[in-house]
């Protein structure tokens, strides 16, 4: 410590006396045995090189690290990325930071938790200058910030949200340093939120009375009452409607004529079926790659009606908690979030490999070898149509000189000028829902997973998180013969069998061990078929005994076959 101090009096901006301050990180000396279970780190979580206990160094450390002068930063900078490289990052510089700010939260420390988490926040920045090189994004996440009470995270939230620059600059928020965040954690953040939110615009509506029944009516739900036949009209017709302070009310479904009551299935449903339409090729809204994923169609002028209403489609799923089976690029989740575009975003990869050999060509001839001028050409129902992209543009070759412009104001057509309108309408659906959402804890990956889940589907993690009711228990030979069943069924099968118990195919985040799984005995053996409540995740199974043949037949009708819901 004395040491530290010391070189600290000196102005650290030399390559040497900088590089020290990372190398005190793996002085053995500083490394002490903490593979004690209690101390609150896992065996994949724990570093290989550790601190002080009373932290009194480490304190001194990144406090000597943020007060770096600009040529210090820079010269630190240089070092983690050049010397320490992708193997060495993140074991010996991030990890031993993430570790000790995990044993102060679980341990309810706040000294030195600012201080831990300014000089992560410059390490993470590092990283993502380095496209992903050095370190991953959960290697940043920190388990004890999940380990804290709910209510103490939504409070700290709350305090961020209100605060104002001022506030931000003098005082600490977690919820300023998401980055620590895992996407479950950032998810029950969200969902906390959503509920909080349901109930004031629930509250905002207000008590009515009725004089004709002599009633007080209170409406805490957006109903939506839909006839199968006319899903799409009559949607849109409740959509265009409903003001803000409606939509952000807790979702019900009904299907005019069945006898389903809604508590979460119906609604799944709903989605499902308004996602087949709004998708169907037929509407002339999108343009697919080869990826299957979905872009904007800019020559479609006559359904902006049908890309808010997307809009609000999503913004609905994502505020009551439904997965919906979309395939957007990840620019999209960009775009939501306000954040910048660029070459990588771009959705047709023969375009964007195009634009990255103009860029990396080297020679003087690039107006000979690639014929270029400032304009772009498509084809608009059989017809070509063309746009500049800057005046005069059609009469300015692309050179070596202007390469870069052309790129820049290309890959701005075309993923904000030309589908400018299209976009603006789907946002404004989505923010008729998500206004004032904290969706900026979010990265885009994980915007996309709370949308659209992760396809990653393990069954034997599902298996083992399932529990079972009415007699049923994991070594009956009926739940043995379900789950030999389920193992050994092609994908499109499985994904089948968990849309029928789910109502989605797609897992949340975490994946299948994360999701509350159910199997409830229906009685003695019968001809029944089984049936779920995808309300709650629950498998309705009678008692087949070891007769796999048989639940192999009624089984697999019932999930190839079955939709809807009560009797028809």
């Amino acid at each position: 410590t004395k040491g530290l101090e010391l070189l600290r009096e000196a102005r650290l901006m030399y390559p040497e006396s900088v590089r020290f301050l990372l190398l005190l990180l793996q002085c053995p000396l500083l490394q002490q045995n903490t593979d004690n279970p209690k101390d609150g780190a896992d065996s994949i979580s724990s570093p290989q090189v550790k601190f002080d206990v009373r932290g009194e160094f480490l304190f001194l450390l990144c406090e000597t690290i943020l007060g770096l002068p600009f040529e210090g930063y820079k010269a630190l900078m240089a070092w983690a990325t050049t010397v320490y490289g992708k193997e060495l990052f993140v074991p010996f510089l991030v990890k031993p930071l993430v570790f000790q700010l995990n044993k102060r939260l679980q341990k309810q420390r706040t000294q030195g938790v600012p201080m831990i988490a300014g000089v992560l926040r410059w390490l993470q920045n590092v990283a993502e200058r380095s496209d992903g090189e050095l370190a991953r994004n959960e290697d940043f996440h920190c388990v004890g910030i999940g380990e804290l009470p709910m209510e103490v995270l939504f409070e700290d939230l709350a305090r961020f949200r209100m605060s104002t620059k001022a506030d931000r600059s003098v005082n600490f928020y977690l919820a300023a340093n998401s980055f620590l965040m895992s996407p479950a954690v950032k998810r029950n953040l969200l969902q906390v939120e959503n509920q909080l939110g349901m109930v004031q615009a629930a509250q905002s509506g207000g008590v009515t009375y009725n004089p004709s029944t002599r009633e007080f009516m209170f409406k805490p739900y957006f109903v939506l009452a839909i006839d199968r036949k006319y899903l799409l009209q009559q949607t849109l017709q409740a959509v265009a409607q409903a003001s803000p302070g409606e939509l952000r009310k807790s979702l019900k479904v009904v299907f005019k004529g069945e006898d389903g009551v809604d508590a979460g299935g119906v609604t799944k449903e709903f989605f499902q079926l308004l996602v087949q339409k709004l998708f169907d090729v037929n509407t002339g809204m999108w343009r697919t790659d080869n990826d299957h994923e979905y872009w904007f169609n800019s020559d479609c002028t006559w359904n902006y009606d049908g890309y808010y209403l997307v809009g609000v489609l999503f913004g609905l799923a994502l505020y009551n908690g439904v997965i919906l089976d979309v395939h957007f690029p990840r620019v999209i989740y960009r775009k939501l979030l306000g954040l910048p575009l660029g070459l990588e975003d771009l959705v047709d990869a023969d375009v964007r490999s195009g634009l990255k050999n103009l860029l990396e060509y080297d020679g003087d001839d690039v107006e000979d070898v690639f014929c270029l001028n400032f304009e772009v050409t498509w084809m608009d129902l059989g017809q070509e149509r063309k746009k500049e992209l800057k005046e005069g543009g059609a009469d300015i070759p692309v050179t070596s000189e202007n390469k870069e412009e052309y790129v820049l104001l290309y890959v701005k057509w075309l993923l904000v000028d030309s589908v400018k309108t299209q976009y603006e309408e789907f946002e404004r659906g989505f923010m008729q829902v998500m206004d004032g959402s904290s969706l900026d804890l979010l990265l885009p990956n994980e915007l996309e997973l709370l949308v659209v889940g992760t396809p990653e589907l393990d069954f034997t993690a599902l298996q083992k998180a399932a529990k079972y009711e009415g007699g049923f228990e994991k070594d009956s030979a009926v739940v043995k013969n379900l789950w030999r069943w389920v193992q050994s069924a092609p994908l499109d099968t499985q994904l089948k069998f968990l849309k029928f118990c789910t109502g989605s195919g797609k897992a949340p985040i975490g994946g299948l061990g994360e999701m509350s799984f159910l199997v409830q005995r229906a009685g003695p053996d019968s001809m029944q078929l089984p049936t779920a409540h995808t309300c709650f995740n629950t498998l309705i199974l009678p008692d087949y005994g070891e007769d796999y043949d048989k639940l192999d037949r009624l089984l697999g009708r019932a999930v190839l076959e079955c939709e809807g819901f009560g009797l028809q």
